[in-house]
């Protein structure tokens, strides 16, 4: 009896080729609420399914990008194409199902972006950032394509935050020698956690609205502030003749009124 064998690389490329599947099945989905032909069903699908892989393969310099040598990647993105065409994914049961299918694109492409940056002998840092854009970078391109926001840019549930975090577990386990257990832990947390954001509402803070309404903010004039400092002297001046006016007045009020009574009292 033959036993099979599951080597790292065997374990990584099935990983990446369910995340191009699960990934084209959300490009078609866009394709059909777009109501696109079957040519716009397949570029959706494909630039959905493997624009990550390939960003990650070409800033990594390691050669041709994988989804053009290995006919596995196109051909699961045609597949999923053909899939969302013939099949209205519509109504509850199929909103879980893409669903689902996002979370495990999610956890599937940060543990394989990150694995393959760390064996490519980058640092921590490099290796979790091309693991996130593996995992967000499809998605940010077919939203482009069709018009919209990058839905990782606000407004929506925790995603990139959580790819994140598949990420630096998929490079832990990397560096400790267990490389599958790695994918393993990044696909179920990102699972899980993504499916709990979502019905949870989870959710990063806004930005706050604080403002200075008061302040107002002048450009510096040597010029302008030494004719202000002469404004400034010129009213201070102007109301100190002003009250000395005053108080002469009311000085020579009451010697008008000394003299009426001193006048008073000669009668």
């Amino acid at each position: 009896m033959t036993l099979v064998t599951w080597d790292a690389e065997t374990i990584f490329r099935i990983v990446d080729v369910i995340g191009v599947v699960a990934n084209g099945l959300l490009g078609g989905a866009v394709a059909r609420s777009k109501r696109f032909d079957i040519v716009g069903f397949a570029t959706l699908a494909i630039i959905s399914g493997l624009g990550g892989g390939m960003i990650r393969d070409v800033l990594l310099d390691s050669g041709y990008p994988v989804a053009l040598v290995d006919p596995a990647y196109l051909s699961g993105a045609l597949i999923a194409a053909v899939i969302a065409y013939f099949i209205h994914l519509e109504g509850r049961f199929a909103r879980r199902a893409l669903a689902l299918a996002d979370v495990l694109a999610l956890g599937c492409w940060s543990a394989t972006g990150t694995i393959k940056a760390a064996a490519h002998g980058l640092e921590i840092i490099p290796s979790l950032m091309l693991g996130v854009i593996t995992a967000v970078g499809g998605g940010m391109l077919r939203d482009v394509l069709v018009g919209k926001v990058p839905a990782i840019f606000g407004g929506n549930t925790l995603y990139a935050s959580i790819g994140f975090l598949g990420s630096v577990e998929a490079l832990i386990l990397y560096h400790v020698g267990h490389p599958q257990a790695g994918m393993a832990a990044s696909i179920i947390t990102c699972a899980v956690l993504g499916l709990l954001a979502r019905k949870l509402g989870w959710m990063l803070p806004e930005p706050v609205d604080f403002r200075f309404t008061d302040i107002r903010l002048r450009p510096l004039s040597p010029k302008r502030s030494v004719q202000s400092l002469r404004d400034r002297l010129a009213r201070r001046d102007a109301r100190d003749r002003e009250r000395e006016r005053d108080r002469t007045r009311v000085e020579d009020d009451e010697d008008d009124e000394g003299d009426e009574r001193d006048d008073e009292d000669l009668r």
